[in-house]
């Protein structure tokens, strides 16, 4: 049982969404993954290249994933499921923020240093971006590809592609989404893989690792160009990020096409996880710098609750 404690749990109102909205979970043994890319040469991990704005990653974050298989009660499993990833999903997204934040001092700077320079291509290497080192062309790709994805469409999808965090690649390999690799030995070997086939589904260090390497998935593959336009065109509009409107661009992560698309809004409705892309929003009222690597940086999970008192917390 991972630290979060039953009552603060259940303080977020998931006894009311269930009611309200039904409950729905996918089938307990769902084995086949989804075919998305994988990650460079980093286990992927959707490593973050070296940047000194970047605080060392709190140590829950290296956690690995709880037992949820234990649960008889359906709602206090999803409470549960969704208290243990929506704090990591705070972090990886704070952390990207702060990465965003970086890139945008460096389009105001008549030159680059050396160090600068590094850091640009090590981000577009990671997010495949090929226009010419700090042409404005760069930078704006960059800024597209770099950027959040909302809370309530990475949870309905860890919840869909885990089977709430029961499935066989969740609780041996931390993997939430069923992202694939392609090197023996790197994930485990899907029950139903086809002969000559040589993928695995990735094992990682933890379920945050498999977040961030998720969101690193979205922002770079040529299969999720319309999530990155719908994101961008609302936030030129000053729209809120929303995880019904950008769950349109997870048209090829299923090859069930648009049925998997209504499944996963399905679930952001059913559950109503846009209570969490609200949180978000709230905690970044304040996007400062310092508050960003405030929560880059909680010592304690609970801190990035829905509801927690940070008057309480040394971080707050």
């Amino acid at each position: 049982m991972f630290p979060v404690t039953r009552s603060l749990m259940l303080a977020i109102p998931m006894m009311a969404f269930a009611i309200a909205g039904g409950l729905y979970a996918p089938p307990p043994d769902k084995e086949n993954a989804n075919s998305v890319d994988s990650a460079d040469g980093d286990n992927n991990t959707g490593s973050e290249p070296a940047l000194s704005s970047l605080p060392p990653l709190p140590s829950w974050a290296r956690a690995d994933l709880p037992d949820f298989t234990g649960y008889r009660d359906t709602t206090e499993k999803k409470a549960a499921f969704f208290s243990f990833v929506y704090p990591r999903i705070v972090l990886a997204n704070s952390r990207i923020l702060i990465e965003r934040d970086y890139l945008d001092s460096l389009t105001h700077k008549d030159s680059l240093s050396k160090k600068e320079h590094a850091w640009l291509a090590a981000q577009a290497k990671r997010l495949r971006v090929e226009e010419d080192p700090g042409t404005p062309e760069q930078f704006a790709l960059l800024r597209k590809r770099l950027d959040v994805i909302p809370p309530s469409l990475i949870l309905a999808q860890a919840a869909n592609e885990s089977a709430w965090g029961t499935s066989r690649f969740a609780r041996r390999g931390n993997n939430l989404f069923g992202q694939w690799c392609f090197s023996k030995g790197c994930g485990l070997v899907p029950l139903g893989r086809a002969e000559g086939a040589s993928h695995e589904v990735a094992a990682f260090p933890s379920p945050y690792h498999s977040v961030r390497a998720y969101i690193q998935n979205l922002n770079r593959h040529g299969s999720y160009k319309g999530l990155r336009d719908t994101r961008l065109d609302d936030r030129e509009a000053g729209n809120p990020l929303s995880g019904l409107s950008l769950a349109r661009g997870l048209i090829s992560y299923s090859e069930r096409g648009e049925e998997y698309v209504n499944e996963i809004r399905s679930m952001i409705r059913y559950n109503n996880l846009e209570f969490y892309d609200s949180a978000f929003r709230k905690i970044l009222s304040d996007s400062s710098p310092s508050r960003l690597k405030n929560l880059a940086s909680v010592n304690a999970e609970q801190v990035l609750l829905p509801g927690y008192s940070r008057e309480s917390s040394a971080e707050g």
